[in-house]
């Protein structure tokens, strides 16, 4: 099935970078591609996004938080009308990368009976707003460090 993935290395720790991805609060003063997050990052929670892509165009979604490991991975799953149809798992890994910093990688995995149709008009613009996510993360948790 389809995936979206970007990278960015980060000359942070991995607490530091965890503190900046998980301090919602703070999304609407940095974050280009998330500007809002409201919720509790706990397993079987569901959060509520807003979300802006490159072009200004906001939509707002509820995904089901699976997946906390502090420090180290964030993963959450929306559905598309009924489960099967078109599902997103978007994950993001903290990974030690020396003794310089660490590696932020975003993803993204859709599957579904239509994730092969729609995932080919929204790859460009969902991986250039990771992108810009990414680098203001990095920008962000390095001015911290």
């Amino acid at each position: 099935m389809p995936t979206i993935k970007t990278a960015v290395d980060i000359a942070a720790s991995a607490e530091m970078v965890w503190r900046v991805l998980t301090y919602f609060p703070e999304y609407p003063r940095w974050n280009p591609f998330l500007v809002s997050i409201h919720g509790s990052l706990s397993p079987g929670q569901r959060l509520k996004i807003q979300a802006r892509l490159p072009q200004g165009r906001e939509y707002k979604f509820s995904p089901l938080v699976v997946k906390v490991i502090p420090a180290s991975e964030l993963r959450w799953r929306r559905r598309r009308l009924i489960e099967g149809v078109f599902d997103r798992e978007q994950a993001f890994f903290i990974v030690p990368n020396g003794i310089k910093g660490v590696r932020f990688i975003q993803r993204e995995h859709f599957s579904g009976v239509l994730a092969s149709l729609i995932t080919p008009f929204i790859t460009e613009k969902t991986h250039k707003s990771f992108t810009l996510m990414n680098l203001a993360l990095k920008r962000i948790a390095e001015a911290k460090r």
